[in-house]
């Protein structure tokens, strides 16, 4: 894949994760055996909204220039995998949770795998000026 064209797609995809990121509380509401721990833990999502809002506006952000936000956008993969193992992990052990292995558990992953495949490893050397 060309360069330019994986930096659009990255583009894309930093913009649709962070609106997605923004809207978590919406997935949570109509979607809660996928999205919500039981019992619902007030304290608990607001703590999640408030943090995966606060990430999401600045993938949006970054998806203005992202081989300059190359550390977010890491970050945004390696703590989706993170998030991920660790709520497949408890949703494994408690039953009541299973649903989390159908809805925010594999969305996390997609994150991440998305992000690690677009984003360039390193930057590009850039050439001399002339």
């Amino acid at each position: 894949m060309k360069m330019e064209d994986r930096e659009r797609y990255l583009r894309i995809a930093l913009q649709l994760f962070g609106a997605i990121f923004i809207l978590v509380y919406f997935l949570m509401k109509f979607w809660p055996a996928g999205w919500q721990w039981v019992p619902n833990q007030h304290e608990y999502e607001q703590m999640i909204l408030g943090v995966y809002a606060t990430l999401g506006i600045f993938l949006i952000l970054a998806s203005k220039r992202p081989l300059e936000n190359l550390s977010l956008i890491w970050f945004t993969a390696w703590s989706s995998w993170v998030h991920a193992g660790i709520m497949a992990f408890q949703a494994v052990m408690d039953n009541s949770e299973h649903g989390h292995l159908f809805g925010d558990v594999p969305a996390l992953v997609l994150v991440g795998v998305v992000l690690a495949v677009l984003a360039p490893k390193t930057l590009r050397p850039m050439k001399a000026a002339a």
